[in-house]
């Protein structure tokens, strides 16, 4: 039990990072103990969230100033009295639908001796915000009564049994809350019940609940998720394609850039997930989407003659096609503790030429193809890119509005020019970078998730 000072990781997958971040490209231009530095960094960035929530506005519904007020009233409903003046919501000084909500943590925090236990995907979004919801509590007190005071810790290594008293391994303290429900509805019979389980009062991180606050005006989405789709630039009239669609926020995002005037088709190859981005689309009111089952690498009809309306589509359908792909996803914040192996980590780079390959003979001449990860691997971002320039000739990398990231990494032998037109957005280079336009610390733009963007005109 400790607090985290760095994501935990297998040493076979913490030797395979450390060897991007310190191959000999990348050393004959940056020494070796500054590599050494932001390679430990990075490993402690990935441990903790961003120092700001990252919400995009519903600028297609109401102008921006007017969402900004209206989220302050209702966050100031949900504080107590002494702390409602603390609320601070910032424009982003680049990009007209976004605004930010300074983190504040870690915070001295005391832990209590009533502990419950959560899954590692709920103690990230603690981290976060988020308020624990009954599914994700693991281990419980015996006795445990709704109203009872406690402290909430997240299992590191997935080894806590569901439904247990008490858990000694390896766990990692996010906060304190107060029990909603008592533990025998917990952990009763038949499924686990809905809603709030522990509602945090005392959360190492502050940063406010967005559960049920203005959901047709802000949606919670990572900055370098939203500037995916200013990147990808859609106009009003265009026919557009998200090929990994999935939960709907940058096919959203896409529509309300385009007014919603157009098409948007949203395809997605697990079932389940399908409504979700249905019910994203219908809380934000965009009528343009058009979500469909279906595994995109099968996404070309064999018959390019046969028109349809859903997959598969004819060679050459769309004016623009977003490329989220499926990935490691090492730059998601926080992970305090990833359980995969080697191999997982590096499985994902034949489906994403796969994927790229059905991209580029769907995009018309002409289009754009904008190609992103939630990762910080090299072999998944710029060898992608490396891979793609000399596989298909027609494709030429293009500048990036906004570009307020990193240049690409060296290492997978792009140019320098080449880089420089790639977006790499580096948590552990936050405070390296030059300062954002005021009112934000520089932190604002930096201190980001892990991701990736490459831009791509098809000639």
């Amino acid at each position: 039990m400790s607090v985290f000072p760095s994501i935990s990781l297998k040493p076979e997958v913490t030797e395979y990072l450390k060897s991007i971040f310190l191959n000999n490209e990348v050393l004959a231009a940056v020494h070796h103990q500054q590599a050494e530095r932001r390679f430990q960094k990075l490993l402690t960035c990935l441990s903790h969230p961003p120092s700001y929530t990252c919400v995009r506005a519903s600028t297609h519904l109401a102008p921006l100033e007017e969402i900004r007020q209206k989220l302050e009233e209702e966050l100031k409903k949900q504080m107590s009295s002494s702390s409602a003046d603390e609320v601070q919501i910032l424009p982003h000084p680049q990009i007209t639908d976004v605004l930010l909500l300074p983190v504040v943590g870690p915070r001295p925090v005391k832990q209590l001796s009533s502990e419950v236990v959560v899954g590692a995907q709920c103690g990230s979004a603690v981290l976060r915000g988020a308020h624990v919801f009954a599914p994700g509590i693991l281990a419980s007190p015996k006795y445990m009564r709704a109203g009872d005071v406690v402290s909430v810790f997240s299992d590191l290594e997935e080894k806590c049994t569901r439904a247990a008293i008490s858990f000694q391994g390896n766990k990692v303290f996010v906060g304190n809350g107060v029990a909603e429900m008592d533990r025998s509805r917990i952990f009763g019979a038949g499924e686990s019940p809905r809603g709030v389980g522990v509602r945090m009062v005392e959360p190492l991180y502050q940063s406010p609940s967005f559960d049920g606050v203005l959901p047709s005006l802000v949606f919670l989405q990572n900055l370098p998720s939203v500037v995916v789709g200013h990147v990808l630039g859609p106009r009003p009239g265009e026919r557009i394609l998200d090929m990994c669609a999935a939960p709907g926020g940058k096919t959203c995002h896409i529509a309300a850039l385009m007014k919603d005037q157009g098409e948007v088709v949203a395809l997605e190859k697990v079932r389940n997930k399908i409504d979700r981005i249905r019910q994203n689309a219908q809380a934000l009111q965009l009528k343009s989407i058009k979500a469909y089952c279906f595994n995109s690498t099968q996404a070309v009809s064999s018959d390019p003659a046969k028109e349809t309306e859903g997959p598969p589509f004819p060679p050459e359908s769309f004016d623009r096609v977003l490329l989220d792909a499926p990935c490691s996803g090492l730059g998601q914040r926080p992970i305090m503790a990833c359980t995969w192996g080697l191999k997982e980590i590096c499985s994902y780079q034949p489906l994403q030429r796969k994927l790229f390959h059905a991209a580029v003979r769907l995009l018309k001449e002409g289009g754009v193809l904008v190609y992103s990860t939630c990762t910080v691997t090299l072999a998944e971002n710029e060898e992608q890119v490396a891979w793609a320039l000399e596989t298909f000739p027609c494709l030429k990398l293009q500048p990036q509005e906004p570009h307020i990231g990193a240049e690409g990494m060296p290492g997978a032998g792009l140019s320098p020019e080449q880089r420089g037109l790639l977006q790499r957005f580096s948590p552990e280079l936050s405070w390296d970078q030059t300062e954002a336009a005021a009112p934000l610390p520089r932190r604002a733009d930096g201190d980001t998730i892990g991701f990736f963007i490459a831009k791509f005109l098809k000639t």
